[in-house]
């Protein structure tokens, strides 16, 4: 993947939130129930939501700033400083401060009778017609199991190949976004996960669940990218971290004022005060009462009028329209 700061269109400076508003951004622009038929817009922000995966999270922004992960926030390896790649001679000399190529050092140490017995041969200079081998970290570490830990404090051992990662949809509940619980996610093998959300889950966010991907050649496993999407029950509509909810009034209360009760996401029931003479798509606003952000802070709920008419009283309100009708 990209630099993730390339990606999100931020710089290197930016603070966390000038990174969280250019992720929203993206996201907003590129969401898939946004472009359902755009191949291109869901590729955008599934590289979105990996960059903001990186530099969004304090810790992983440091070390990937640091060079201890890439961009897919992967360990790095890093070797041997100052070198991509190094002769036996080149290094063997610094592992063991003496000469190789032919040369034994003091007390009959030889390193290029140690790679000849290792690779029959083909170690060497062009001495007696053989050809020169350029030998990496990665050979070294055949031979003497990470030597350079040792030599070289700081250096890694190369990872072994994962597994590839599986990118799924993971529906949330609102209610379990709030409340930031867990949730089971099936997966196409037929295994089941418990994910734990996030405080301040956000739709669209992806949670990396590490080790459940498919499977590698040495059986080690990638990783699955769970890509949030909020479940919401009819009636019910977020913008944000603010959640709006149909909220059902009879007539007589709608025209001569009164209180109705509603029932948030979560299953508590409370009750609004309605104003005299209050139309359908009216809102009410209920503070504190939407989705929570990584501090906990929440948003707002939003009741929103729907005007109903109660069977019961349809012969009256008939009656009195048509003798109103009949008047004019």
């Amino acid at each position: 993947m990209r630099d993730p700061y390339a990606v999100l269109g931020v710089s290197r400076t930016a603070s966390a939130a000038e990174i969280k508003s250019a992720f929203r951004k993206l996201a907003k622009k590129y969401h898939p129930d946004a472009n359902p038929d755009n191949a291109k817009a869901k590729e955008r922000f599934a590289e979105a939501s990996r960059a903001y995966e990186i530099v969004g999270d304090e810790a992983k922004r440091k070390r990937f700033d640091r060079g201890e992960i890439d961009a897919e926030g992967n360990e790095r390896f890093h070797g041997y400083p100052g070198r991509d790649g190094f002769t036996g001679a080149d290094g063997f000399e610094d592992l063991f401060g003496g000469r190789a190529r032919g040369q034994a050092r003091p007390g009959g140490f030889d390193a290029e009778d140690i790679l000849k017995t290792v690779f029959g041969g083909a170690f060497g200079g062009a001495q007696g017609g053989r050809t020169s081998r350029t030998f990496t970290g990665a050979d070294i570490n055949d031979i003497f199991g990470d030597p350079v830990a040792g030599a070289h404090p700081g250096a890694r051992q190369a990872q072994p190949t994962k597994g590839r990662d599986i990118e799924v949809t993971l529906n949330v509940p609102v209610a379990d976004a709030i409340a930031a619980g867990k949730v089971k996610l099936t997966l196409k093998d037929g295994r089941t996960v418990a994910v734990q959300l996030p405080k301040g889950v956000e739709n669209g966010q992806v949670i990396r669940l590490k080790g459940q991907g498919e499977t590698g050649p040495a059986g080690h496993r990638g990783d699955v990218l769970a890509k949030v999407r909020f479940k919401t029950q009819p009636g019910v509509r977020i913008d944000g971290r603010d959640l709006y909810l149909d909220a059902p009034v009879d007539l007589g209360t709608a025209v001569t004022g009164g209180k109705a009760t509603i029932e948030t996401p979560e299953g508590r029931k409370i009750a609004v005060k309605i104003a005299p003479w209050t139309s359908s798509g009216q809102t009410l606003r209920v503070p504190g009462r939407g989705l929570p952000d990584k501090a906990g802070k929440r948003g707002d709920l939003y009741a929103v009028v729907q005007v109903m008419l109660d069977e019961a009283d349809r012969e009256k309100l008939e009656a009195l329209y048509a003798s109103q009708k009949a008047s004019t």
